[in-house]
């Protein structure tokens, strides 16, 4: 049996949406169609303001743009996260400060972020690990206390929540990807929301190479020009397409994610009880989390590499993730962070292993997933 560690999920209904995106011409970006999906996401995330991007990285890359950085002003953010939101922060001029995470959920510790804080210190950025909630009551608070701007790196958050509100709408905005890795896919694209209304104005024109040609498009002025620095972050119609076909299904694959993720729960927890693994506790908050990623802890790297090697002799792809920020060369060379020493972010890095999570994994093929790694977990560990 052969069990990548994704497949995307994409049929007729996204050939076909494709098919009349490219019959009705135009392929550039900010058609019709992007315009359509931008509505549909605000309804989705009941936000009144929604732009399309070519990517969740210059998503935030704008929201910061935005957010006018002063050189070197520090923004607070967790180690733990992909590469792009610590690229954001310095292509806004800012300087990414690192600190830790929660060891329950791998995300910001609002504990860590208010020892951070500072005179230098502009905003926080923080990431939705696994589309679960970062603590924001605490991180808003700490926002207002100090008058810095948060931004959210909802990247991998569509669909969750954080009360009565849709992760990626508390902040002064939030920044989602569609990738083809994620729960709704376009291939590439990413989207900013936001409730400001100042904030997507400017937005938009950044994304618009920094002019006001979407308001030229709109007939609210005679011609469009060069307003401010920007960048060409225009999603294409035809990517569009696909998203808005897959947003017509994601109901259904969320349903999906949602069921297979409580299986794993149920199916490992003797592993856990036996403190073999550590499971995320995802099964108290199953109905307002996305079901992005499923991951246990093991004891270490050691183990890890050969649970992950062992799974793959099995055919069964599963996978490390994030290689701490903080521990980067580029880090270390230009941020100073070789002293930095950040516990629960290191450990997490070399023990977390991500199992194969997402809609059209089979029970079969996710039984021999349970019963291979539970074969391997206790042969490798002691009683």
């Amino acid at each position: 049996m052969q069990i990548p560690f994704l497949r995307t999920t994409i049929g007729e209904r996204e050939i076909k949406a494709v098919s009349e995106a490219l019959h009705q011409g135009h392929l550039c970006g900010d058609g019709p169609i992007c315009r359509r999906v931008e509505q549909r996401l605000c309804e989705l995330l009941e936000c009144p303001h929604v732009l399309l991007t070519t990517s969740c990285t210059h998503a935030m890359e704008a929201a910061l743009l935005a957010m006018d950085v002063e050189p070197g002003a520090e923004i607070i953010m967790p180690s733990f996260a992909f590469v792009s939101a610590a690229n954001a922060v310095l292509r806004s001029g800012g300087k990414p400060v690192f600190v830790d995470v929660d060891p329950t959920f791998l995300n910001l510790s609002s504990h860590a972020v208010a020892e951070a804080i500072n005179p230098n210190t502009a905003g926080i950025l923080c990431v939705h690990y696994a589309g679960v909630p970062c603590p924001m009551d605490e991180l808003l608070d700490l926002a207002e206390q100090h008058d810095l701007f948060l931004i959210e790196d909802a990247a991998q958050a569509l669909g969750s929540k954080w009360g009565d509100h849709s992760l990626g709408t508390l902040g002064a905005a939030g920044c989602f990807s569609f990738h083809g890795t994620k729960n709704v896919v376009a291939g590439e694209g990413g989207a900013l929301a936001t409730r400001n209304k100042i904030l997507a104005q400017r937005v938009e024109i950044i994304r618009e190479k920094g002019t006001d040609r979407s308001a030229f498009f709109r007939g609210e002025v005679d011609r469009y020009t060069w307003q401010e620095e920007g960048s060409s972050y225009v999603l294409s119609d035809v990517l569009a397409a696909i998203l808005h076909a897959q947003l017509d299904r994601s109901n259904e694959f969320q349903e999906q994610r949602r069921r297979l993720g409580l299986r794993y729960m149920e199916g490992l927890k003797p592993l856990a009880e036996e403190e073999r693994i550590l499971l995320p506790p995802f099964d108290a908050m199953a109905d307002w989390i996305n079901w992005h990623i499923f991951h246990i802890q093991v004891l270490g790297q050691e183990d890890r590499d050969h649970v992950l090697n062992q799974l793959k002799l099995r055919g069964i792809q599963a996978s490390f993730h994030f290689v701490p920020l903080h521990l980067s060369p580029y880090a270390r060379r230009f941020l100073g962070t070789e002293d930095l020493y950040l516990p629960v972010t290191e450990e997490a890095a070399v023990s977390l292993i991500r199992l194969p999570l997402y809609p059209g994994l089979t029970e079969t093929e996710q039984e021999f997933v349970m019963d291979s790694l539970t074969s391997i977990v206790r042969e490798t560990q002691p009683s």
